[in-house]
């Protein structure tokens, strides 16, 4: 029976439209999930979007519509990029929805039944713009002297009733889960974490009286949970919760979330705490990714270099956009991209590299060899290539993936490519046709088998290119898993059904810059 994957992304914030970080986080969540699908894992993958909180409540009254309009418009923009994006998600869930309050209601029962909440005056820091509270020791002073989060947003002194959470007596339980190996990636977060939460934790405001536009407090009417309690709760609302069989038995606890590097306190402090004060199992992993800059500036409206992610995909290919994002960045870090960078990095690899091998070596196969596979006596050169990439496709790749360094597994891709591309120049198949026509069909051959290899590798980074390539290649859409690339007889399979190759159609296009970026 396959073993079951649980992946979820953070919910966007759907105050507006969509940016690159929304991007890079679904594309990369959707690689993580089509691997371990291509791994034989029976994957949950989940993602959605936070409609609650005061932001949401004050940007609907400047656009003079209610927040369940401004929810819902700005919601299918986040559903439109996910699907535009190929992002292949089993749930999309939005916290306006029934279910999402009856679970978060449920979770809030089973803390205050564990004695973790108490009625009291909430009078602090507190900002709007990252729906977080703050100790006067982790405030910052602006250009003006005036008071900012460590984000370097605004801050409002805060006075109101407020539900408290005993976060204070979660202090050790949590240090001894961020010590637990692999809880918490990158190493750098989890040392921030491990200091925070040594520093000494102060018990949490969970609730809210002065506006109304979130989930309702069981019993407390003119409360509203504070959002983070209703966000985080998605990750069990998707799966059933309070129902606590079916799916909930089956996913729970989550494999991984995925976040950014902004929200990890969130997700390693607070979420945890809430969940043992449930009762319920804590996540197995939480990843904090960086931030993608413009150009290496952090993008802004007031700078104007905000940029659409589906102008990108439109402008270079959706495959291209997720190859680069996922090659370019080392996991975990910051990284920087351009129109420039995505052009330059996707013509030297996918066009150039493997685009070219695929294309040339199916083409001579389709003009020499009249499109027909033959059996085939392999030369020790040849038997040497197809170990290679056997080696980098079915171990090194996905041992890189597992480990969510996919520019690691992708730089490995890469380098087998380049081996492959040397063996056609040095074993020179178009001499070969005059001087050794069957030397030739061996070589031909060999390279198809090498390309159908290294196409099963990537289909998790550009899905549509790779699969468009395999079905060319007469690859059943069935037998394109990881555990594919160890089938010694695929190749006598298809050669002797009666398959022919047609006049093959390039995959992987040269992308030009656009006019204004030129």
């Amino acid at each position: 029976m396959a073993e079951p994957f649980y992946i979820t992304t953070a919910i966007s914030y759907p105050n507006g439209k969509p940016h690159i970080g929304h991007a890079y986080e679904a594309i990369a969540a959707d690689v993580i999930a089509r691997f371990q699908r291509q791994m034989g894992r029976e994957v949950r993958f989940q993602t959605g979007t936070d409609e609650h909180g005061l932001k949401m409540a004050q940007k609907a009254r400047d656009l003079g519509i209610t927040p369940a309009q401004l929810a819902s418009e700005m919601s299918q923009h986040f559903i439109d990029m996910c699907d535009g994006l190929n992002v292949s998600y089993d749930v999309f869930l939005r916290t306006t929805e029934p279910r999402h309050h009856t679970a978060s209601q449920a979770l809030w029962q089973r803390m205050e039944a564990n004695g973790d909440l108490y009625l009291d005056r909430y009078e602090g820091w507190y900002s709007v713009r990252d729906e977080a509270y703050y100790d006067e020791s982790e405030l910052v002073a602006g250009e003006e002297g005036e008071k900012l989060s460590p984000q370097g947003t605004p801050v409002e002194w805060t006075v109101e009733e407020s539900w408290f959470f005993r976060l204070s007596a979660y202090q050790d339980k949590l240090i001894a889960l961020l010590e637990t190996p692999g809880f918490l990636r990158p190493e750098s977060r989890r040392n921030e974490m491990l200091a925070f939460v040594k520093a000494g934790l102060r018990d949490l405001s969970v609730s809210r009286t002065s506006f109304d536009w979130g989930v309702k407090v069981p019993g407390s009417d003119n409360h509203v949970m504070y959002v983070w309690v209703d966000a985080l709760t998605n990750y069990l609302t998707g799966l059933g919760f309070p129902d606590e069989t079916g799916d909930y038995s089956k996913f729970w606890p989550a494999d991984l979330h995925l976040i950014g590097k902004d929200i990890v306190r969130f997700h390693t402090i607070y979420w945890p705490a809430f969940l043992m004060s449930a009762g319920l199992p804590v996540p197995a992993q939480v990843f904090g990714h960086g931030f993608l800059l413009n150009r290496g500036q952090k993008e802004s409206k007031s700078l104007g270099n905000v940029t659409d992610p589906m102008a990108l995909a439109g402008q270079f290919g959706v495959d291209a956009l997720r190859y680069f994002l996922m090659r370019e960045v080392a996991f975990g870090q910051d990284g920087s991209y351009s129109p420039e960078a995505i052009v330059t990095r996707c013509n030297a690899e996918l066009a150039n590299s493997f685009g070219n091998l695929a294309q040339r070596s199916l083409s001579m196969i389709f003009k020499n060899l009249d499109g027909k596979l033959a059996d085939f006596t392999p030369a020790e050169v040849d038997i040497a290539l197809l170990n290679d990439v056997k080696d980098v496709c079915s171990v090194q790749l996905p041992r890189s993936f597992a480990a969510l360094e996919f520019s690691d597994g992708l730089d490995a891709w890469m380098r087998v490519i380049f081996a492959c591309n040397q063996y056609v120049d040095e074993q020179a198949p178009w001499t070969l046709k005059k001087t050794d026509p069957e030397r030739m069909r061996a070589v031909l051959q060999t390279l198809f088998m090498a390309v159908r290899d290294l196409a099963i590798a990537i289909r998790p980074v550009t899905p549509q290119a790779a699969d468009k390539l395999l079905d060319q290649m007469g690859i059943p859409g069935d037998q394109r898993r990881f555990s594919d690339l160890s089938d010694s007889e695929w190749f006598e399979r298809l050669s002797t059904s009666g398959f022919e190759l047609a006049q093959p159609v390039g995959v992987f296009p040269r992308l030009e810059l656009p006019a204004e970026d030129a």
